[in-house]
């Protein structure tokens, strides 16, 4: 099985290849997954701009949406040629969009679909398939209900289920279900218990290192997800605590090495605020962060990001040096991981 201690969510509009490369810079053993690719965007889009991605994102899952098992199958196979680590079904979007497509939350309505879906998947690819889900539908959720879902979508062969701890609420927005439907970690750890030779990660509300390590003492994995994109340096100690790798980047060695990557991403014709939009919260609440934060909103370039980062220089001056340093004392000129990933 993969090692799934500590991931990042797919999150709309979020998670794009170029958010993810940010992540890498600040943690090397952080599992990433992709935003929630819808099946037929797959099948009939340009694959190459849908599903592209640099070696060093990984490890790196697909998360797929859709509703038609052989459709979900096909799609599962080409993203595995694409190099995906992990292939994911999303049933736990509950979007107006997603119940008008027939995906996400609302096919926990019809479990014996989800059931032949993930079958069809799970027969396409070599990779681990898993699902993200909710506890239930419309706040009617019960434990035991939960517990069959599992077993069920588990014949499968499905052996990873990542479950966002809350309820789907499908009359409400995206955004009220991230707030309003309670949260029950404590469904997910009776689930670890219940079903000890299967993989379980909680997600739902933590939005600090400390509170996904807390989780880990009882399931298998922890997944922040709107906290990182706020800060990404939520993970900044999480190599060192999770995975014991000897790696903690300073702010201005992320933003150094980002510089590089927007320089080559704009030879490449991205247009520059594709990458500086997610850098945006880099800086948050040190010093200079307000002004970096409007230097990149206004101008919306590389040369703004250079204003940017030699002012944040001057700010961190002496320190800056010394924080550039590695563990054995030489100054790290980059820290995007090898080609090959990882």
């Amino acid at each position: 099985m993969p090692d799934l201690r500590l991931a990042v969510a797919p999150m709309v509009d979020r998670t794009d290849r170029h958010f993810r490369y940010l992540v890498r810079q600040v943690s090397r053993g952080v599992r990433l997954y992709t935003e929630m690719t819808v099946d037929q965007a797959v099948l009939k889009g340009n694959r190459e701009r849908l599903l592209g991605f640099r070696p060093e994102e990984r490890p790196l899952a697909l998360q797929l949406a859709g509703h038609d098992p052989e459709s979900l199958a096909e799609a599962a196979r080409i993203g595995e040629a694409f190099g995906y680590d992990e292939v994911n079904l999303n049933l736990g979007c509950p979007s107006e969009r997603a119940q008008e497509g027939g995906y996400g939350a609302c096919l926990l309505r019809d479990p014996g679909r989800v059931a032949e879906i993930l079958r069809a998947m799970v027969q396409a690819v070599r990779v681990p398939v898993s699902v993200k889900m909710r506890l239930g539908l419309d706040g009617g959720e019960s434990y035991p209900a939960l517990a069959r879902l599992v077993e069920r979508f588990a014949q499968s062969g499905v052996e990873v289920f990542i479950v966002h701890a809350r309820s789907a609420l499908l009359a409400l927005s995206t955004r009220a279900n991230r707030e309003i439907p309670p949260l029950r970690h404590e469904w997910v750890y009776r689930l670890k218990e219940d079903f000890p030779h299967l993989t379980f990660v909680t997600n739902g509300g933590i939005r600090s290192l400390e509170e996904a390590l807390a989780h880990l003492k009882r399931v298998d994995g922890a997944m922040l997800g709107r906290a990182v994109y706020e800060d990404p340096f939520v993970l900044e100690e999480a190599d060192q605590k999770v995975f014991g790798l000897p790696h903690r980047p300073s702010r201005l060695q992320v933003a150094r090495a980002m510089r590089a990557y927007l320089e080559e991403e704009v030879a490449l014709g991205t247009p520059p605020w594709a990458v500086l939009r997610h850098m945006l919260n880099l800086f948050r609440g040190r010093p200079k962060g307000r002004l970096w934060r409007r230097l990149l909103s206004e101008g919306r370039s590389l040369k703004a990001l250079d204003e940017a980062l030699r002012l944040v220089e001057e700010e961190v001056g002496e320190k800056g040096q010394e924080e550039e340093k590695g563990p054995e004392g030489k100054a790290e000129r980059a820290l995007a991981l090898p080609r090959e990933g990882v």
